[in-house]
C-alpha cells in the first residue's frame, strides 16, 4: 500500500487508528468501505440504484455512460490488508446473521385483521405462534389506524413485557420511530405499520435455524472482483420502481449508473438510496452463478458514495466479494427487494456470498 493512501485513511474512518474494531462497528455499509485500503484511495458514501432512462424523462437527464470519462482499471494487487478486512467484515456478517435478532430467527409474519385477533400457540387463536410460549399471550384489537393490545381471559403471562417493561392493556405506540415490541423471554413479536395495514413480525431466538445454523458459503477472495467503476450521475435523481417478492413495488431515489469491466466485458449497475438521506448506495442485482451457486432471486452490495459525491462524475469502487444474500435466503417469511430489469447481468461473477443451505 502506498505512503500517501495510509496517511489518507483517517479521511474515511477517523477511529482507523486505533484498530479496524471501530470501523467495522459502525455499519456493514461503511464496513465495506474498508477494502479502500487496497485500492486508489476514494472517499465513498453509500446510496441506491439508478433506473434507465426511458421515453420523455431520458431526454432530460444527462447520465450517458457513453459521454463520461474512460473507465478506471481495477485496483492492482490488493494486499493483505485487504484480504483480513474482507474477513473480517465476513465474519461480522456471520455473527449479524446468527444474532438473537437476525434473520434466522424470524418464524412469522401476519397480517392482523381489522377487530379482533387472538395471539398465542393453542389452535384456538388466529394467530398460531410456532414456537416454545404461553398458550394465550393476548388479544389484539384493530380500529382504523389504532392497534390496542388486551389480556386474554386470566391476565397476561408472568413476563410478559411490551417494550421492556410489564405488558398492561391499552393502545400500541405504533407511530414511534421504533415499532413495539410484544416479548415472552426468547419471542420477541414487533407490530408494524405497513400502509393502512398492521404486521406482526414473529422471531424466536431458540428458533431451529438458528440453533442449528454452521455458517455461510462464500467465494474464495478474488482481486479481479475488486473493480474502480465510473459513476456517472442522473440530473435530476430518477425515481426507481423496485419489485418485491409480494408482487409490489418501492419506488426509491436513483441517482447515477456505475460502469465498470470484468475481463472484457463493460456492465452497468444502478443503485438506489434506501433514504434520501442515506450515505450508502443499495445495489440490487443478479447474474449468471444465480442459475447453479447462488440465491436464484438477487444478491446485495452495500458500497460508499463516489469520490466526488453523487451530483458530479467520478470514481467508485465496487467490491463483489461482499455480495451478500437477501433476507429471504435465511426466512420464507422475510420480504424482500428485487432486482430491476437493468442490473440482471449476463455474466457469472463468482464471488461474495454462495446459496445458503441449512
Amino acid at each position: 500500500m502506498h505512503r500517501k493512501q495510509l496517511r489518507l485513511l483517517p479521511r474515511i474512518c477517523p477511529q482507523l487508528s486505533s484498530g479496524l474494531s471501530p470501523c467495522l462497528s459502525l455499519a456493514p455499509v461503511v464496513a465495506a468501505m474498508l477494502f479502500l485500503l487496497a485500492a486508489p484511495l476514494i472517499a465513498q458514501d453509500p446510496p441506491p440504484t439508478p433506473a434507465a432512462p426511458t421515453g420523455d424523462s431520458a431526454q432530460q437527464e444527462t447520465a450517458n455512460p457513453q459521454q463520461s470519462a474512460t473507465l478506471v482499471a481495477a485496483p492492482a494487487d490488493p494486499d493483505a490488508a485487504w484480504q483480513q478486512n474482507l474477513a473480517a467484515w465476513r465474519a461480522a456478517r456471520e455473527h449479524g446473521i446468527a444474532a438473537p435478532t437476525g434473520w434466522l430467527t424470524l418464524i412469522g409474519m401476519d397480517w392482523l385483521k381489522p377487530g379482533l385477533n387472538t395471539l398465542g400457540t393453542a389452535a384456538d387463536n388466529a394467530i398460531r405462534i410456532r414456537a416454545v410460549a404461553p398458550e394465550h399471550i393476548g388479544l389484539l384489537t384493530v380500529t382504523g389506524k389504532t392497534v390496542q393490545l388486551l389480556a386474554p381471559a386470566g391476565g397476561f403471562p408472568a413476563d410478559l413485557q411490551v417494550d421492556g417493561a410489564p405488558a398492561r392493556e391499552g393502545e400500541l405506540d405504533i407511530s414511534a420511530a421504533r415499532p413495539p415490541v410484544i416479548a415472552w423471554h426468547g419471542l420477541k413479536i414487533s407490530v408494524l405499520s405497513r400502509g393502512d395495514r398492521f404486521a406482526l413480525s414473529i422471531k424466536d431466538f431458540d428458533a431451529a435455524a438458528r440453533t442449528s445454523f454452521h455458517g455461510l458459503d462464500w467465494y474464495q477472495a478474488d482481486a479481479k472482483f475488486l473493480v474502480a467503476a465510473k459513476w456517472t450521475p442522473f440530473a435530476p435523481p430518477r425515481i426507481l420502481k423496485i419489485p418485491t417478492v409480494l408482487g409490489t413495488t418501492i419506488d426509491l431515489p436513483s441517482p447515477g449508473i456505475a460502469e465498470f469491466k470484468l475481463g472484457n466485458t463493460t456492465l452497468r449497475l444502478q443503485p438506489v438510496l434506501e433514504d434520501p438521506s442515506s450515505q450508502i448506495l443499495f445495489f440490487l442485482l443478479k447474474d449468471a452463478t444465480s442459475r447453479s451457486t447462488t440465491y436464484a432471486t438477487a444478491r446485495y452490495l452495500h458500497t460508499g458514495l463516489p469520490d466526488h459525491g453523487l451530483d458530479q462524475p467520478g470514481t467508485l469502487i465496487l467490491d463483489f466479494n461482499r455480495l451478500e444474500n437477501p433476507p429471504c435466503a435465511y426466512s420464507i417469511y422475510a420480504t424482500c427487494p428485487l432486482p430491476p430489469e437493468q442490473n440482471r447481468l449476463p455474466v457469472a461473477i463468482e464471488a461474495g456470498e454462495k446459496r445458503y443451505a441449512p
